[in-house]
């Protein structure tokens, strides 16, 4: 019978082949050492203190617990969520809504959110490095059709604009109302001014690429 850090590692081993991660990745996306998931794999790294296991977790989008879970293999049912089209922050990416409702790629959904009320959209071009990446998922919840909620004025955001174009900025109140400024999160990036937008939706997790699961 596995004890905990066996059934932590052999979870780690399926989570890992289910979503085809790379070691070297994953230990730097977790914030440590570049060879510590390939020694600790090999055998050659003690089983990893809780405070490790809980980075590896963090990096996943999963809790201790969960990757213990899968020491038997891959649970039976994952809920997804289906990724809605794509956006980005420059002018030439207006591939907002890119797919038909619920058509789009289906991707793993990131333990800790119910998929239910759940989208997805993927970042394309680079100019939101390097806060976020080309690949990269966002996840946000709308509040409703054609609103910008005001808790969601000065914090990062998906909207879009008056002309159908979809956008990542951080939102700030405008000018006049019902116009707001969208920063760029890249400091080299252009800002708009005095936008009105149909609605916008704070991003509630940001997923990067390689540890993206399609199913």
């Amino acid at each position: 019978m596995l004890d905990e850090s066996e059934k932590f590692l052999e979870g780690l081993r399926q989570v890992m082949e289910a979503r085809n991660l790379k070691d070297a990745p994953l230990s730097e996306a977790a914030g440590l050492h570049q060879s510590f998931v390939r020694d600790l794999k090999r055998g050659k790294a003690a089983s990893p203190k809780l405070s490790s296991a809980v980075k590896l977790a963090q990096a996943l989008q999963m809790t201790v617990e969960e990757i213990m879970s899968w020491s038997d293999g891959q649970p039976d049912s994952i809920p997804t969520i289906a990724i809605a089209g794509k956006v980005g922050a420059g002018a030439q990416v207006p591939v907002f809504d890119a797919y038909e409702k619920g058509d789009g790629p289906q991707i793993e959904c990131p333990p800790g959110l119910s998929p239910r009320g759940i989208v997805a959209v993927e970042i394309e071009g680079d100019s939101m490095e390097p806060v976020y990446s080309a690949g990269d998922l966002l996840f946000y919840t709308r509040n409703g059709h054609d609103v910008v909620p005001s808790d969601d004025i000065g914090h990062r955001c998906v909207c879009e604009d008056e002309d159908g174009m979809g956008w990542v900025k951080q939102i700030k109140p405008g000018d006049e109302p019902g116009l707001f400024h969208l920063i760029s999160l890249n400091p080299g990036a252009n800002n708009m001014w005095n936008v009105r937008l149909k609605w916008a939706a704070k991003v509630r997790l940001h997923w990067p690429v390689e540890l993206i699961k399609k199913i």
